[in-house]
């Protein structure tokens, strides 16, 4: 065994990972000369020149009775100097906060077998990031969001609640709810500063929304959006003009309004409908034409029936031309 030892040591060794793997296979492995491999072993390849031994021994004269892969695979296992800082990385990346984290006051919770993530009352003015993909049901209600920018949840493809109710928003952009138009069913904007939105931000959506408590200012635009989506039971009356308004329709409920009065005009929408008038006015004109020309005919008619009918003159016959009569009869 000594000679075994002794020749061992003197195989080149490149880096500490070769050292390791040999003390490993040494302790797993039996070593025997290399008169001739047993069956189902492995037998290394031959050594460079010159990594003999004492008493003529060389690495390919060892033969491994152990499963070849397991000597091969601790050989290829980096040094400890390389393996220490990904440790160190590893185990600091835990305590490392994520950008992508929610707000210590919101959570996620589990209700009606929905995925809910709540963040009402969370002193927010900005949407939050870090909200989970599988989120079904979003409440940022009572907080201080000012605004809904372009796409703000567009990374939740199967979101079908959001509650945006009791914020200070005044503003929504047009792509707002960009993404959700194959899933969002309910939207409540109530409760906020609201006293326009643009039609476009609705586009798509099939919704039931919630907009009553906003100072509207009754435009055109409120009232394509209500053309747009469908009303929240019982919210219809809460959607008052406010002081953005014309003075005379502040304090009126718009719904009441809209069915007595065309907001938009020759805007939006509009111009369509103007055409419609214009058609119906020429339709009727053309109407009135027609019943006064029939009008006008029958009252002739009965004029020229009511004349006395004139006698014909009768011509006085001669007596030459009574005799030829006669003589022809």
């Amino acid at each position: 065994m000594g000679g075994i030892a002794s020749g061992q040591s003197a195989l080149p060794l490149s880096s500490s990972s070769e050292v390791g793997s040999v003390g490993l296979c040494r302790e797993r492995t039996g070593l025997a000369r290399a008169s001739g491999p047993p069956a189902n072993t492995w037998e290394p390849e031959p050594p460079l020149p010159g990594n003999q031994g004492p008493e003529g021994l060389t690495s390919s004269s060892f033969v491994s009775y152990s499963t070849p892969g397991l000597c091969q695979s601790v050989a290829m296992l980096p040094p400890a100097a390389c393996l220490l800082p990904l440790l160190l990385i590893i185990g600091i990346g835990d305590s490392v906060p994520s950008p992508q984290s929610p707000p210590q006051s919101c959570y996620v919770a589990e209700e009606a077998g929905e995925r809910t993530f709540r963040c009402s009352q969370a002193g927010l003015s900005t949407v939050p990031t870090g909200i989970p993909n599988n989120t079904r049901k979003l409440y940022l209600d009572a907080n201080q969001l000012a605004s809904v920018p372009a796409g703000a949840f567009q990374h939740l493809p199967v979101l079908e609640e959001l509650d945006l109710s009791h914020n200070a928003l005044a503003y929504l952009s047009e792509a707002a709810f960009q993404g959700l138009a194959g899933t969002l069913r309910h939207l409540d904007l109530s409760a906020n500063q609201l006293a326009s939105v643009p039609v476009e931000a609705f586009v798509g959506l099939q919704i039931q929304v919630n907009l009553s408590a906003n100072p509207w200012s009754c435009d055109c635009a409120l009232q394509e959006v209500i053309r747009q989506v469908r009303l929240a039971p019982g919210t219809g009356t809460g959607i008052v003009c406010g002081p953005g308004a014309q003075p005379d329709l502040v304090g009126q409920e718009f719904l009441l309004l809209a069915k007595e009065e065309e907001l938009c005009g020759t805007g939006r929408g509009g111009a369509r409908r103007s055409t419609d008038v214009a058609l119906l006015v020429t339709m009727g004109g053309w109407l009135m034409l027609v019943v006064a020309y029939l009008i006008h005919y029958m009252w002739q008619n009965q004029d020229e029936t009511r004349r006395p009918l004139k006698r014909v003159p009768v011509l006085p016959v001669r007596s030459e031309d009574s005799s030829i009569l006669s003589t022809v009869v």
